[in-house]
């Protein structure tokens, strides 16, 4: 396909356009250049869209970080406005959303996979640290998936007595703790194991475990309970 930076997308032949090509072949067989170039729509003077969408994957990284980026991080490539900008937070939020239903199907937490599952898509792509918590029946249904807190790059601040009032609200029996390090790094620190082990202390005066703490990168995750940094009610 040809792409050369100022060639405008009406001026190419109508089988090499990427909305003709996703309505001709379908929406799978487009790269992932050619379906940000639909997003951006039209390009500037000097770049067609599709050469601002290639512009966009290199100077980001790829999708996954690109998913990342904020309105002002979009301004600084020359030919993106506003307007181009928040079509794309859209688009990602949207997508981030998607599988938020789907992962409420699944019917009981049995293992770190499952829990992972349900903290991935509203932690993946955060570039600041979110405190989540998974409030769990006594078969270790999901009852609720809900945000306790939210800080800066290195660290957020957790109110316990939050956590354990939303239990007896939920009459959750059990439940599982998830955050994110945005520096891609799974080694717990020293305030994550000690905030973990206070948590866990008084969710045993409660009769309320704590059976997992999950820390999530966008690609990977460490599970306490997997590492034998936990120990509670249950074994996941």
């Amino acid at each position: 396909m040809k792409e050369e930076e100022n060639v405008s997308i009406q001026k190419l032949q109508a089988d090499e356009r990427p909305r003709e090509r996703m309505l001709q072949l379908g929406r799978s067989i487009l790269a992932d250049t050619e379906l940000l170039a639909i997003l951006i729509g039209s390009g500037s003077k000097s770049k067609s869209a599709i050469a601002l969408a290639r512009e966009l994957l290199t100077i980001s990284g790829g999708l996954n970080a690109l998913a990342r980026w904020q309105v002002e991080d979009y301004l600084r490539v020359k030919g993106i406005g506003e307007a181009k900008a928040i079509r794309m937070l859209a688009t990602f939020e949207l997508g981030r959303r998607f599988p938020l239903d789907l992962s409420r199907q699944v019917s009981n937490i049995k293992n770190s996979a499952n829990a992972y599952e349900q903290f991935l898509p509203v932690l993946a792509d955060l570039r600041h640290e979110e405190f989540w918590v998974l409030y769990l029946s006594n078969a270790n249904r999901v009852i609720a998936r809900e945000k306790l807190s939210q800080g800066g790059m290195t660290g957020t601040v957790t109110d316990i007595r939050i956590l354990f009032r939303k239990a007896l609200q939920w009459h959750a029996t059990g439940v599982i703790l998830g955050h994110n390090h945005p520096s891609g790094n799974l080694e717990p620190s020293s305030a994550d194991m000690k905030l973990t082990r206070k948590i866990s202390e008084a969710g045993k005066l409660m009769d309320i475990f704590v059976l997992d703490h999950l820390i999530l990168t966008p690609n990977d995750y460490v599970s306490f309970a997997d590492e034998g940094w936990i120990v509670s009610r249950d074994t996941l």
